[in-house]
């Protein structure tokens, strides 16, 4: 469930600092933002800006040293590490640049491994399912090896949705991909996400996928870049 007034996700005041061989580094200073439900929203910054900091903040990996989180109106920062965990499983899902598939499952299996950690007893069909929905049901069988870089980005694409989530976090997810390949992955990411009504929170270099978005956000050493287009 979303709060009650249809905001997916909000940031409060967030800050990140880490402490390196040169002392204390500030990643993140101050960050405040919301995203309704359903809306689309691209993280857009040069390297280093802080951008997939954020996006792992916004998703519980990791939590800021300053400032809150509320996730589907849930208070991340109330959370232990094992109840942040539980509530991703079930409302989130991920899409990485490097696909991040499991090298010992085949592209089924790696599917069903979102649902297997609900318990799901009916994994293997809805990842078969899934597989089929990204034009892959002929190489449901094969291994991640067994792919091409396109091919392994729609399973992970396929595992993404699978479970149904609320909200979806993608991290360069063309970014290993070429360019005609990586248009491919783009229609197929916003062709799952309208069929889905998922909150897209998306981090990219990519002008022309960030555009496809409803609104850019432009991070800037760690700070928000005036407002959000």
């Amino acid at each position: 469930m979303s709060g009650p007034t249809g905001i997916a996700l909000s940031a409060s005041e967030i800050s990140k600092v880490v402490d390196g061989p040169d002392g204390r580094l500030t990643i993140l200073d101050g960050v405040a933002l919301e995203i309704a439900r359903g809306e689309s929203l691209a993280i857009v910054g040069a390297s280093g800006s802080g951008k997939t900091t954020l996006l792992g903040l916004l998703a519980g990996l990791d939590r800021p040293s300053a400032g809150s989180i509320t996730l589907a109106g849930t208070r991340l920062d109330a959370l232990d590490e094992e109840a942040r965990a539980r509530l991703r499983r079930r409302l989130v899902g991920f899409v990485f640049q490097s696909f991040h598939l499991l090298p010992a499952l085949n592209a089924e299996e790696n599917v069903m491994l979102p649902l297997e950690l609900e318990g799901r007893d009916d994994a293997r069909e809805r990842a078969a399912d899934a597989l089929a929905r990204v034009g892959l049901n002929a190489r449901r069988h094969h291994y991640p090896h067994q792919l091409s870089g396109g091919e392994q980005q729609r399973v992970a694409l396929a595992r993404a949705f699978v479970h149904g989530p609320q909200i979806l976090f993608a991290d360069e997810p063309t970014g290993n991909l070429d360019q005609r390949t990586g248009a491919a992955i783009g229609d197929l990411l916003f062709a799952l996400n309208r069929e889905h009504a998922t909150t897209l929170v998306l981090v990219t270099h990519d002008s022309t996928l960030a555009a496809r978005c409803a609104r850019s956000l432009h991070l800037h050493e760690g700070r928000i870049d005036g407002a959000a287009a």
